[in-house]
């Protein structure tokens, strides 16, 4: 039991908690760096996927008014319409 006691307190399983708690720790900075940058790839992303939509939807109405008459219904143009809203 003494013997155990000692070994809790020595230097060597000091070194050993601390090797732990510096291994978490870049774990945990290395997430938070990958986290913000597949943030700001992911805004990106729906940024450009939100004005292709715009400009899919602006043409599609384009379209129907140089016509004259509603176009048929596409399924994407109401699947664009339907996400921005």
């Amino acid at each position: 039991m003494i013997e155990q006691q000692i070994e809790l307190t020595s230097l060597k399983f000091s070194h050993r908690v601390e090797a732990i708690v510096e291994a978490f720790s870049s774990m945990q900075k290395d997430l938070d760096r990958e986290r913000k940058v597949i943030m700001k790839q992911w805004t990106k992303r729906g940024e450009l996927i939100e004005q292709v939509a715009g400009v899919m939807v602006s043409m599609y109405g384009d379209l129907q008014e140089i016509e004259g008459v509603e176009l048929p219904d596409l399924g994407v143009y109401s699947s664009l319409t339907m996400e921005r809203s």
